[in-house]
This record gives structure tokens, C-alpha cells and sequence, in this order.
């Protein structure tokens, strides 16, 4: 087995200060529309309970087709609460679909980028997370605001200790057979890039796509059968877009059954075909995505994979106030 190819030590993203009770974080509405409040008054309790000055603007109800309002109001949002200074952070409500159109005639500035604050969804907020990794900003892959009430314990504790600067424990799962890649045993360290993967295909070779350089991609999806599976990760294949990346983790592919007695690759057959062949180790099994738990994952912060212990450590991107 060849040696793995010297590489420079991967460089994290900027991330804002870590939090503290007290601070105000304004929940604005990116893609989807609000379709219950339950879930949604749960979530936000949830980061009152901790001591947060959640902010709920008008709004967040607003209905445009399956859209949470027009591109350009949800638009104006985002940037209104980036820009306003006593905001620390930013809590997605819920994902669905329209992050990718708010990124249409957008870019962040260079004092956007000066003055970071914590952004925190997953799936459809994939597009925005994206987006600021391109433009140098760390941001959560983790729980809206919508699903954060019926994550477990541990799984809220980790996305609170992640935000405030608390050191967040490592992550196991499962080497994907024979994919231990051209590294061996050795542990691989790279810059953390999850997604949701049909998203992040859909902003490949747009001037979103962050540079994947020294990068460990990380995937999840929901409803999404292995031949959908299929044509994402060879859409990924045919453009080189795993050119750079040191290694792969796989969260949870919910919803991916197909009907009893129609021929299929299971999930992890699929990726073991589509991925298995590219050299870099590949961790699945991790709790992170839909339908279950989903485990906090700091887009832009440092990570590094450990074959031998099947584990994923990663640097905690901020200190304690």
C-alpha cells in the first residue's frame, strides 16, 4: 500500500466567541415554512432555559408556496440579524426546502466575515452552512429549532457545550470495510464539512461550494432511496469533487428503504461501491441526521479520524468566555 501523500496541516474556520448566558440569539426562518408551533416553542424554551435572550422577530409564520416568505424577505432577515451587532447567534427554525435560493445575488461582506456569529441548523440550512465555510466562517451542523426538544440529552448537552466552549466528546461508529484507505491505521486529521448530502450536491461548482482541500466531508440525508444515493455520490465522482478530501463520515440515511422484492444495493453496499475505491478512510454509523439523534458537528473546526478506535475527535473551536 502506498504512503499517504504529505499534506499541510488543515486550516479551521473562524468561529465567533463562545456563548454565554445572557446573550441574545434571533431564530429566523431560511427555508421552509413554520407548519406546527409545538416542536418550535419546545426548542426555544429549551435555549431560554439555559439562560439565552431568545429573540422571536415577525414573521417566522409567514407563508410563500412551502416557503417561510419571499426570497427577499428571508433574505433581509438573514442578513438583518448577522448585522445586528447585539446579536451572538443564530437559530434556524426548521429546514424543508429555499436555503439555496437565498444564496442567489448573494455573498457575505467582508465585515460579515469579520464579525462571525454562531449559526446553528442542519439539513436544508446545509446551503448556508456551505456558504460561510466558503467565505472562511465556522458555523453548527446540529439540531433547529423544531428538533431540538426530541434530541436525547446527551445530544442537546453536546450542541450547548459545542456553542460555550466546553470540550465535546468523540464519536463512534464503524470502519467501512475496505476503506481504510491509502493512509493505513494512521489517523487522519482534516477540516470538518458536513451536509446533508443531496443539498450539498445541488451547490456543487456554484461559487458556494466551499474549497474541499484538506477537508473531511461529512453526509447524511433522509428519503432518499440507494439508486437517488447513487446518482448524488456519482455526481460527485464526475466532477472531482473528492479531489483534496482526507477522509469521509456517514451520519444516518433515514427513509432510504425500498419496496420488498424490487432489486437494490442496501445504503451500505451503495457507499461501499461509490466511495470504497477513493482512498481515504470512511467512518459510518455516526449519530448524527434525521430521524434520531444529531449529534452537534462544528462545520469549519478541526477533525481527525482514528481507524483503529473506529472514532471521530474534534477540536473545540473556541474557548470558554
Amino acid at each position: 500500500m502506498p504512503d499517504f501523500p504529505p499534506a499541510p496541516l488543515p486550516t479551521g474556520k473562524r468561529f465567533p466567541p463562545a456563548l454565554q448566558p445572557g446573550d441574545r440569539l434571533m431564530v429566523i426562518a431560511p427555508s421552509g415554512c413554520l407548519r406546527e408551533t409545538a416542536s418550535f416553542e419546545q426548542g426555544v424554551a429549551l435555549w431560554r432555559s439555559r439562560g439565552y435572550d431568545v429573540v422571536c422577530p415577525q414573521g417566522l409564520d409567514d407563508r410563500h408556496g412551502y416557503l417561510a416568505g419571499t426570497d427577499a424577505d428571508r433574505r433581509a432577515r438573514l442578513r438583518a440579524a448577522w448585522r445586528d451587532p447585539d446579536v451572538k447567534g443564530i437559530l434556524c427554525l426548521r429546514g424543508g426546502y429555499g436555503g439555496t435560493r437565498l444564496l442567489e445575488d448573494f455573498e457575505w461582506s467582508e465585515a460579515d466575515r469579520a464579525s462571525p456569529k454562531w449559526l446553528i441548523g442542519f439539513s436544508d440550512i446545509t446551503s448556508l452552512l456551505w456558504s460561510l465555510a466558503r467565505a472562511g466562517v465556522g458555523s453548527v451542523h446540529g439540531a433547529v429549532l423544531t428538533t431540538l426538544a426530541d434530541e436525547p440529552d446527551r445530544s442537546r448537552q453536546r450542541l450547548f457545550d459545542l456553542v460555550e466552549g466546553r470540550a465535546i466528546v468523540p464519536l463512534s461508529g464503524r470502519m467501512l470495510a475496505n476503506s481504510v484507505g491509502d493512509s493505513g491505521d494512521s489517523v487522519i486529521t482534516g477540516w470538518l464539512c458536513p451536509a446533508n448530502l443531496a443539498v450539498g450536491t445541488s451547490l456543487l461548482g456554484t461559487p458556494h461550494q466551499p474549497d474541499f482541500t484538506g477537508a473531511i466531508v461529512a453526509f447524511e440525508d433522509v428519503g432518499e432511496a440507494p439508486y437517488r444515493l447513487d446518482r448524488l455520490l456519482t455526481q460527485w465522482r464526475s466532477m472531482g469533487a473528492f479531489a483534496g478530501v482526507r477522509g469521509i463520515l456517514l451520519g444516518r440515511f433515514s427513509q432510504a428503504e425500498v419496496p420488498a422484492g424490487y432489486p437494490s444495493f442496501s445504503v451500505e453496499e451503495l457507499m461501499r461501491d461509490r466511495l470504497g475505491d477513493l482512498g481515504v478512510p470512511i467512518l459510518m454509523d455516526l449519530p448524527f441526521g434525521h430521524d434520531g439523534e444529531n449529534a452537534a458537528l462544528p462545520c469549519g473546526a478541526i477533525a481527525t479520524i482514528n481507524p483503529r478506535s473506529a472514532t471521530l475527535s474534534i477540536a473545540s473551536p473556541v474557548s470558554p468566555t
